[in-house]
């Protein structure tokens, strides 16, 4: 079972049939360190699962680089509004590392509902979950400190830290490069 079939059998209780019809639409893909899963301003045709690598997702804002978030293996990415909405994407997604990953195209992901009789159970579960992650995220912003945030994410996803740029995590967490500079000396000490 490959981990995308094992996070569907986990995260949505897919019976086997099921999964074997579902984990048929996504497609296997390699990108390339540097290469662009989504541009900024392009409608976003695909949701992709991370097999092994690290996709950043960022935007530029008036010629400075905001990261919104780093995934890691196991999360499901796309820019959830242009997918579902056909809207541009707000959001620029660059392989930080090689990078595997199973991509599903809107058109079959529209099609899952055909396939699957509980895929609306299924799908508002999936979307429920997004929901509550970007709850979190807010709620970490608003109620946590520079360091509280420095802290808890370390904890959580220790390995970004050996892989990715700081002046990134400083970005996805809201805070200067100097900032998290002078959280890293505080610990050290």
């Amino acid at each position: 079972m490959t981990d995308l079939e094992q996070y569907l059998h986990a995260y949505f209780t897919f019976d086997q049939d099921d999964l074997v019809k579902v984990s048929a639409l996504f497609k296997k893909k390699t990108l390339n360190k540097g290469d662009y899963f989504l541009k900024t301003g392009k409608p976003c045709n695909q949701l992709c699962f991370i097999q092994s690598g690290l996709l950043r997702i960022y935007a530029d804002m008036d010629g400075k680089e905001v990261t919104q978030w780093i995934s890691t293996k196991g999360y499901f990415v796309a820019d959830l509004s242009s997918l579902l909405f056909q809207t541009p994407s707000r959001w620029n997604m660059q392989a930080l590392t090689n990078l595997e990953i199973f991509v599903i195209e809107r058109a079959e992901y529209n099609r899952l509902g055909e396939i699957i009789p509980k895929w609306p159970e299924t799908e508002k579960l999936f979307l429920a979950h997004c929901f509550t992650m970007m709850e979190d995220r807010i709620f970490s912003f608003i109620s946590m400190t520079a360091e509280e945030r420095y802290q808890f994410l370390f904890e959580k996803n220790r390995e970004l830290f050996n892989q990715v740029p700081l002046q990134y995590i400083a970005s996805m967490l809201g805070m200067t490069p100097e900032t998290i500079s002078r959280i890293r000396r505080k610990q050290l000490q």
